[in-house]
């Protein structure tokens, strides 16, 4: 397959000791001023990042919000973690103030809920800047040969086989080039999750990938929103009858949804009650329809940057 330019397809942020930061910090919290922690724990990945000790040891610079590289360590195991302090977040327009951390937690929970593995494990907990997510860190692979290849710019008009078109872009000195990502089941599965969260920035550096050829998505704190805001690059399958495994998750959280399920309980804690109504309305929109959503065109389609 001709292509030119490749949108990296590895991680995009360095991570490195706190200097010009992101967005600014408190000093740690105090003991008695940390909010109680909310998560309920059910394997053993989420009980290690709730309830371990939590060391930060760098920053990664080139997040809008503060993103904390971090160790986690509880009953003789470790890993290495993020931690997003609620502190740390950006004011944003259309999202009310420090609540990107739950919407981050709210996304794992609804990932879950669908049976897929699509994003690392991911709790709300204290920290030493207050209430935060805290996400298990994806160690990319050792060899380049492992890492997947999702997104791609090439020079024809119609993508190659495997590979499905999002649109044309424009690539510098009047050149244009075809924006495609790859066919694939996981990555459809995503463009499924993203439609139900209301993604409202899926960009290619989004998805890293991990071991064996498989990728994580992450950064999901502007989801959730009650108003119509998908913005992805994984438009390639819209319009286009969804898989009998999407519908069957899909039946599978349209019941997790209801009100009394463990799932609605936890949201009520993560999202407001009228985010909670537009996520079972876009739910059973998509069972009615059976199909991939299309672009609305009240809101642009393609996040920018789209990496």
């Amino acid at each position: 397959m001709p292509a030119p330019e490749r949108i990296p397809a590895g991680r995009l942020s360095a991570m490195e000791p706190a200097a010009r930061p992101a967005a600014p910090l408190p000093a740690p919290a105090a003991p008695q001023d940390a909010p109680p922690a909310p998560p309920p724990v059910t394997g053993p990945r989420d009980v290690l990042l709730a309830d371990g000790e939590l060391t930060v040891r760098g920053r990664i610079q080139e997040a809008s919000n503060a993103v904390l590289y971090c160790t986690v360590a509880y009953d003789g195991t470790s890993a290495a973690c993020v931690y997003k302090p609620v502190a740390g977040e950006r004011p944003l327009w259309d999202f009310p103030d420090g609540t990107l951390a739950q919407r981050e937690v709210a996304a794992y929970e609804i990932s879950r809920a669908c049976g897929w593995d699509l994003i690392p494990p991911t709790v709300l907990r204290d920290g030493p800047y207050g209430t935060g997510m805290v996400q298990e860190w994806i160690e990319p692979p050792e060899s380049a040969e492992e890492v997947p290849e999702l997104l791609a710019l090439v020079e024809d008009e119609e993508p190659g086989p495997g590979w499905k078109a999002v649109g044309f872009a424009q690539t510098g000195e009047g050149r244009t080039a075809l924006l495609v990502h790859a066919d694939d089941p996981r990555l459809r599965r995503l463009a499924v999750l993203d439609a139900v969260i209301n993604n409202g920035d899926r960009k290619g550096g989004h998805l890293l990938p991990g071991a064996g050829g498989e990728f994580f998505a992450i950064d999901h704190g502007v989801t959730f929103h009650a108003e119509d805001k998908l913005r992805t690059l994984l438009w390639g399958w819209a319009g286009e009858p969804l898989t009998e495994e999407a519908l069957a998750a899909l039946r599978e959280l349209d019941t997790e949804l209801e009100d009394g399920r463990p799932l609605a309980a936890r949201l009520a804690e993560l999202i407001t009650d009228r985010e909670t109504a537009a996520l079972r309305a876009r739910v059973a929109g998509l069972l009615r329809s059976g199909r991939h959503p299309e672009p609305s065109g009240d809101w642009p389609a393609i996040p920018w940057p789209p990496v």
